[in-house]
């Protein structure tokens, strides 16, 4: 099912504004400086989008909640069918907010939270008392009835602390906690020598967190790393291998800018003044990404066919080829473990 080839994306992930009250720093926001979409042509875009038939739509930013139409924006996307979800620093998300949240059509919100020590996390986001407003928009959210989650990114700071994330999550009463590998964007790449692992760490740190995810119940531990097939922990039942990004999903930037994911700074078109199925279908650089071609020691490696070369954000960054093996990647030349 590689190959699998959609109309339209299921799910788009939308930054629908650049603007943020924090300073985090691993974002890979802060550097684009384009206007946002104006409301009526925001809306006009979401019809267009719902007609082509994507299921879903996750609002990002910078921090969403500094769009002072969001609660609009989401109640209009709901409208049209799509299921709406959101990731924010939560420091907006009071009761009050939670239950507008609700109204508006918010079936899930997914808070960041980076440590399970608050002064760690604080620091790391760039505001004191975030940890703290992060966990009570957690019990405001779920309060209001909407799913919850928490999205945290792995990198030095939090990396062997796999069981304390865990418990935190589980003292929230969220239903799933993300485990985000550290991607070299923006200024992740700026803070890449002081955050990310190496890749023996990451080895290290999936298997204790593949542990983690099948010992523990009653929480979802989601592992968004292609290359964790390399340990034959990818999710068997899973649409298509390798990442999802320009498989199942695509990234629209504030400005109506089409990329293959978040993390890969390439304009494939604009949602404004383009038809999505066409990009979706015609897009030369969506191409290569479904039709990835193993080069170095991914050419011998006996994961390839699951893994397709890990992280294209990753390899792009760092090598300037999406088919370049993950520099993430620990394995050997031709075993692949």
């Amino acid at each position: 099912m590689s190959n699998i080839q959609l109309k339209a994306p299921l799910t788009i992930n939308w930054a629908i504004n650049n603007n943020c009250n924090f300073a985090c720093s691993h974002c890979y926001s802060r550097e684009d400086t384009h206007d946002d979409l104006s409301r009526d042509v925001l809306l006009a875009c979401l019809e267009k989008v719902a007609k082509a038939g994507v299921f879903s739509i996750n609002f990002g930013g910078g921090e969403p909640l500094l769009r002072s139409d969001l609660l609009e924006i989401s109640a209009f996307s709901s409208s049209l069918g799509l299921k709406v979800s959101m990731n924010s620093n939560g420091w907006f998300i009071d009761e009050n907010m939670a239950v507008s949240l609700k109204k508006a059509g918010f079936t899930k919100v997914g808070i960041s939270i980076d440590s399970h020590i608050p002064e760690v996390h604080d620091k790391f986001r760039g505001v004191p008392g975030s940890h703290a407003r992060a966990l009570a928009a957690l019990m405001h959210l779920k309060a209001a009835g909407i799913n919850t989650s928490i999205s945290t990114v792995i990198c030095r700071i939090n990396s062997e602390t796999i069981d304390e994330l865990v418990a935190m999550a589980l003292a929230a009463g969220v239903s799933q906690l993300n485990f985000h590998n550290f991607k070299c964007s923006g200024l992740g790449m700026s803070n890449k020598d002081e955050l990310d692992l190496t890749p023996d760490e990451w080895k290290v740190f999936y298997k204790d967190a593949i542990a983690a995810k099948h010992s523990v119940k009653d929480l979802d531990i989601s592992l968004d790393d292609p290359i964790i097939a390399l340990l034959d922990a990818r999710d068997a039942g899973t649409l298509v291998k390798g990442s999802v990004c320009g498989k199942l999903s695509l990234n629209i930037k504030a400005n109506g800018d089409m990329t293959p994911c978040g993390f890969i700074p390439i304009v494939i078109g604009n949602i404004v003044s383009d038809d999505l199925q066409q990009v979706w279908k015609d897009s030369d650089i969506l191409d290569r990404m479904r039709n990835k071609q193993p080069t170095g020691k991914c050419s011998g490696c006996s994961k390839y066919e699951d893994c397709l070369g890990g992280c294209t954000a990753r390899a792009l960054a760092l090598t300037g080829d999406m088919n370049n093996p993950d520099p993430h990647c620990w394995g050997s030349e031709t075993k692949g473990e």
